[in-house]
């Protein structure tokens, strides 16, 4: 084999993979629908074969980053293969990389299966939506189609502060800036900031990371623009509660009131095997921000109440739970019943649905 890495690339993407796993004296492991193959017919990757591709990937900056930080995040073309969103390591003092495979092709809101409300969310004029749920459970995908759908309907100024891009969006009736952490700005906060001098209309966060980041985020939203950004809680309900809890107490009020301003809707999700195990399936939970749920963001004593709320209401509300949207997927064929009982928030509940005494 000439070069290992790069046929590990090659066979990555023939497989689908979402994730390449590359450790120094060790073979290649790939991430297919969620779970780990090691590459046991592959070669032992050396050494040698690492730092030389490390030093072919990365920028002089990067490299000194990289041998100060022992890690370092970036995005790279790598050669013709595509995108890659990169996290290089050190692991027992040896170079390692985790390689996320970004598709080049921006998909349709109606090719992820989402449902029709979340589709519309492209529409909403202003305010703050959020896109919440673990790594590598799509939401950057989710949200670089949200972003073409405002891009093929709407003028508008696109302003992305991202780290690293990873979608590489063509302006179609919107202009599109995309700015780097790292290469075109110092931080989130800051390039947040900076973007209210820059006239945008729409701009997109690919991470709530810090409370500053938040704060600059909902100041954004408050002063008419449209904030898309992602958060790492596992439900809907639970992403409130995370970024009112990043806060000290004493500052968690007025967080909780910007929020019940400005928040227009939530999307949680996460990727679940299709039925026959070939592929997964995107499965969410939304809900759109009701007077009562603003009620509820603004009472501490019952924040914890609006997980319950998203358990009653219909979808005529403007909510949808997991369960109810894995339900459908049943129904559809999409996942098999099991799937659905294994991955649901209440298992009796889904047995309920699923025997057709639940909505």
């Amino acid at each position: 084999m000439q070069n290992p890495i790069r046929d590990t690339f090659e066979l990555a993407i023939k497989l689908n993979a979402s994730d390449i796993h590359l450790h120094t004296d060790q073979k290649p492991v790939l991430r297919v629908d969620g779970r780990l193959f090691p590459l046991t017919t592959e070669q032992v990757i050396s050494r040698e074969q690492m730092e030389q591709t490390v030093d072919k990937l990365l920028r002089d900056d990067q490299k000194e980053e990289l041998a100060k930080n022992f890690q370092l995040d970036t995005s790279v073309e790598y050669e013709d293969l595509g995108v890659l969103r990169i996290n290089v390591y050190k692991e027992r003092g040896k170079l390692a990389m985790a390689n996320r495979i970004i598709g080049s092709k921006i998909p349709a809101l109606s090719e992820l299966g989402l449902p029709k409300t979340v589709q519309l969310m492209a529409d909403i004029p202003r305010g703050l939506i959020l896109v919440s749920g673990a790594t590598s459970n799509g939401k950057s995908t989710t949200l670089a189609a949200i972003i073409d759908e405002v891009n093929r309907k709407y003028q508008r100024h696109i302003l992305t502060i991202e780290d690293p891009i990873e979608f590489m969006f063509s302006n179609r009736k919107s202009l599109i800036s995309q700015r780097d952490i790292g290469i075109d700005a110092v931080s989130f906060s800051k390039a947040i900031v900076g973007a209210m001098r820059q006239d945008p209309d729409v701009i997109l966060i690919s991470d709530l990371r810090d409370p500053e980041t938040i704060e600059n985020a909902l100041v954004a939203a408050e002063t008419g623009h449209l904030v898309f950004a992602t958060t790492h809680a596992p439900t809907a309900p639970d992403t409130i509660t995370r970024i009112v809890a990043t806060f000290p107490s004493e500052k968690q009020h007025t967080v909780r009131v910007k929020m019940s301003q400005n928040l227009k809707a939530v999307i949680a999700q996460r990727l679940i095997p299709a039925k026959g195990g070939s592929g997964r399936v995107l499965a969410c939970e939304y809900m759109m921000i009701s007077a009562r749920i603003r009620e509820l963001m603004l009472d501490p004593a019952k924040i914890n109440d609006i997980a319950g709320l998203l358990q009653g209401e219909q979808v005529t509300k403007g909510v949808m739970n997991f369960d109810s949207h894995m339900a459908e997927l049943v129904r559809d064929n999409k996942i098999d019943k099991e799937t659905a009982l294994d991955f649901a928030t209440s298992r009796t509940d889904m047995q309920l649905r699923l025997s057709g005494l639940l909505g």
